[in-house]
This record gives C-alpha cells, structure tokens and sequence, in this order.
C-alpha cells in the first residue's frame, strides 16, 4: 500500500466513538501519513478523522426511537454508499451499531470494498444464523471476547479476537475504601451500589425490587449507605419516586452519572445484567446481577436464547461466579439475601472477585493495537477480487 491510505470508520454510539479514537491513534502508529473518515463523534474528531457525518445521526436506541428515525437512516446510509464508491478507501471499518452497518458494509463489498466490522454481534446467544448476514457484509469480523470466534470459523468467516478496550482501561487498583472517600461517603461503613440499567424500561421494572432488597439489606447490616449512579437525567425522577415509596429512611445518594466511582466505593453491587457487569468485574467488586424484561420478551428470549448465564462474568469465566436472578426470581427477598452473603459471610465475596482476575488478564490485550494489526494483515492480503 503506498502513498496516504484512506480509512473509512463508521461508529453508531458514543461508545463506538471511544474505540474508533483509539483504532485511528494504533492505525497512525502503523500509517503515519493516514488519512481518517467517517461519521464520527467528539473523540474520534479530536483524532483527526473527517466527519461525512455526525455520530448524532446514528445514535438511535429502542423501537420507538427508531421507526421514526429509519428514513433519515436509509437516507444516511445511500449518502455513504455513494460517498465511499467514489472516495475508494483502503478499507471500511464498520464499529458495531450491527443493524446500520452490516448493510452499509454489505453495499460496499458488492462494489469491490474491502470491509472490517468491529464488534459481533452477540451471535453466540441467539440468533446464530446472523454469522451468514456478517459473512455477506465483511472480509473480517473483529471479536471483543474469546469465545466470538469459534462460531464464526464454523461458517467459514475469518474471525478476530483483539480483547476487550474496557480491560484496557480498568483494574482493581482503587480500593473501596479510596472509592468512598472519593465520593464523601463513610469509608468506615458498608456501601451497596444498585445500577437498574441506563433505559427508562428498564429502571422502570427494576427500580422497585432494587429499593426494596437495599431497604431490607438496611436492617440486617446497620449503617449501610446505598448510592446510584442515575445514568441521564430523564431517569433521576424514577429513582426518586422508588426511593420515596419504597426505601424511606434508607441512607441512599443518587449521584449524577460516576457509574465506574459508583462501583469503586462499593462492597458490593446490584445491576442490571448489561455491560456494567464487566466494568464491575474489572474494577473487582463483587455483584448480584437481578433482571426482568416485560412479559412478552422474557417469553420470546427463553424460546431463542442459546446460553445458560446472561452476565458477562459467568460467560466469560465459565463459571456461576455471580448470582443472576432474573423474572420472577428478580424479588426483594432473593436479591437481599444474595448481596447479605457477599456483604457478611467469610470468604463469599473474595471467591468471587478471585475468579475476576483471570477473566480480566484475559480481556487486556491492548486491543485497539491488535485491531490496526488484523487491519494491516487485511490490507497485506490480496483481495478475493482482485
């Protein structure tokens, strides 16, 4: 490859915006004179990459957000087919937003592109006949986590591990004790941390079982202080009303955002099941993970899902390390006495973050770094159709 090589990065949210800054800054190590596209948000911006578009533009979550978002959506993505067909870059790197991208990159393979997905699609939990759309869209698939792979080398689509940037980022090194002074809190008192989620349905179905398991954990260990990282503003008022109706009296912070301090200044953790649960096993706290999805999902779900766990650390670890009680296991009563033991019982919550640390050694492998290198190994190769 000579000259400027061209890198086209299509990221849909703002965390795709964070690994497509740090995937320019590896690129750059590899391609000093590169040049970088895309549509982009504020970080990969500030790495340089032009913006044919803003990541605003992509940033859409739930149904009803959407459909009413899909013509601007299906215009969007006709500007950029058109846009890369005459701009030829080197190669088209689609950062998850799978829905969006995976038919973008699809178009742009037909025309002779070469084509990079970052990020499966959770095809290893349902749905696996997803892996033949990617294999349509992409040369190759960059895998987040190290069981990704083998379920694309059974369809023949050259598969990725790169590890997980999050690992990366975080460790255990903040103690709790650090993590409450950090945020005013007793560092002599026991902290509870309940993350509901960061979706209006979700804190909506969750908010209640939560306060009312903190509420009956406040009786059994004296002095506890609860606090939640209120993920948007427009869910501080549900938060409110549980802890008014249902945990009157508890000592319970509601913190702007700091889901990660949140989770330092914790001795243990109640969340949604999500990717908070791998922050929480990076930072080493331990958790409970409690769920429940409206009726009708939960149905649909228990008819397609292929895994036994839904949290990240015990798919990862192999392992039942953390407790998941999800539907109508997801009650006050259950999820108190879960977070009593890792709170009071000898030895229960340091087996737990001891089964962390392997997942978390494997995880960090400076991934964006291993992304630019199956990149370049990509670029090295000649194409199928030349």
């Amino acid at each position: 490859m000579h000259g400027r090589p061209h890198f086209a990065l299509i990221a849909g949210e703002l965390s795709g915006d964070l690994l497509g800054a740090a995937l320019i800054r590896a690129l750059r190590q590899r391609y000093p004179q590169a040049r970088f596209s895309g549509v982009a948000g504020p970080r990969m911006l500030a790495e340089g990459c032009e913006a044919v578009a803003s990541i605003e533009t992509l940033s859409v979550m739930g149904l009803a957000e959407v459909l009413p978002a899909v013509p601007r959506l299906l215009k969007l993505r006709r500007m950029l087919v058109s846009h890369y067909t005459a701009g030829r870059p080197e190669v088209l790197i689609g950062i998850d937003a799978p829905d969006f991208n995976l038919g973008l990159e699809a178009r742009l393979k037909r025309r002779g592109l070469r084509t990079v997905h970052l990020v499966s699609p959770t095809v290893w939990a349902w749905r696996e006949g997803r892996v033949q759309t990617v294999a349509k869209a992409v040369e190759r698939i960059l895998c987040l986590f190290p069981f990704e792979p083998a379920v694309y080398a059974k369809y023949g689509v050259p598969a990725a591990y790169i590890g997980h940037p999050l690992a990366d980022e975080l460790d255990d090194a903040v103690s709790p004790a650090a993590g409450k002074q950090a945020l005013g809190l007793d560092p002599a008192r026991p902290v509870l941390a309940l993350l509901p989620g960061s979706r209006s349905g979700e804190v909506s179905r969750l908010a209640e079982p939560f306060a009312e398991a903190a509420r009956r954990l406040s009786e059994q260990i004296p002095g506890l202080q609860v606090i939640t990282p209120v993920a948007k503003p427009s869910l501080r008022p549900l938060l409110e009303q549980a802890r008014q109706q249902y945990a009157p009296g508890l000592d319970w912070r509601l913190l702007d955002g700091q889901s990660r301090e949140a989770m330092r200044a914790a001795d243990a953790v109640l969340l949604a099941s999500g990717t908070a649960t791998l922050e929480c096993l990076l930072l080493g706290r331990p958790m409970v993970v409690g769920y429940r999805l409206s009726g009708f999902t939960a149905w649909l779900l228990r008819r397609l899902l292929k895994v036994s766990s839904v949290s990240l650390p015990n798919l990862l670890s192999g392992e039942n390390l953390v407790p998941e009680l999800l539907q109508e296991d997801c009650t006050p009563e259950r999820l108190a006495e879960a977070l009593r033991l890792l709170l009071t019982a000898d030895g229960a919550a340091t087996r737990q973050t001891a089964g962390f640390a392997a997942v978390r050694a494997e995880l960090r492998r400076d991934a964006a770094s291993q992304a630019a290198a199956a990149i370049a190994e990509l670029l090295e190769t000649p194409s199928a159709r030349a």
